[in-house]
């Protein structure tokens, strides 16, 4: 009889078990289901002076949208960032970002002005709010862009500028005037359901 009733315990533990599994992995298929992501998001730069004009790009970040609340994610490792010259790139690593002790940068913020109308076909403006983490310093930051929803995927573009200065990166007195403190950020995504 007692050997009845651990049967029947274990089957009963082993139906709410699968009960429960059902419904966690039910609810995470929702999740990803309203999740777009992508891990080729173009970042480039742009250091604008007169006496030269800097420019890098990084094909190799990735971000995260979540349709249920507008919350955006993106992460750019700093050492894919390449060059026309590569000691410019290494100088870049090496004496301003200081790559080995911060090797990403990172946004995690919110569309503040979210809504599902933007699955519409037709081209929005945004303002993405969050936080900056850029040579391991955090800043809170607004940026304009445009989203975009067809053909199942999401296209995110942003333009805005940074200051060096906010994000602790010197810049050595000798070349001052060839590197803009004002750094022009350009982001283009396109995001696939997860």
């Amino acid at each position: 009889m007692e050997h009845q009733i651990t049967n029947m315990s274990t089957m009963k533990f082993a139906k709410i078990t699968q009960i429960i599994l059902g419904i966690v992995m039910t609810s995470n298929l929702d999740v990803s289901a309203q999740q777009y992501i992508s891990r080729n998001v173009n970042v480039s730069f742009l250091s604008e002076t007169l006496i030269e004009n800097i420019i890098a790009e990084n094909n190799q970040s990735s971000s995260v949208l979540d349709m249920s609340n507008g919350s955006i994610a993106f992460q750019v490792p700093i050492r894919a960032f390449h060059f026309d010259r590569a000691l410019m790139e290494e100088h870049f690593n090496e004496n301003y970002m200081e790559t080995e002790s911060f090797p990403n940068s990172t946004f995690r913020g919110n569309i503040k002005n979210w809504t599902d109308d933007f699955a519409n076909g037709e081209t929005h403006d945004i303002i993405a709010s969050g936080i900056l983490t850029i040579h391991g310093v955090e800043n809170e930051v607004s940026a304009l862009g445009t989203i975009l929803f067809e053909e199942s995927s999401w296209t995110l573009n942003s333009v805005f500028h940074v200051d060096a200065e906010d994000y602790d990166i010197k810049i050595p007195k000798i070349v001052r005037d060839n590197i803009a403190s004002f750094i022009e950020i350009t982001i283009h995504a396109s995001l696939s359901p997860r």
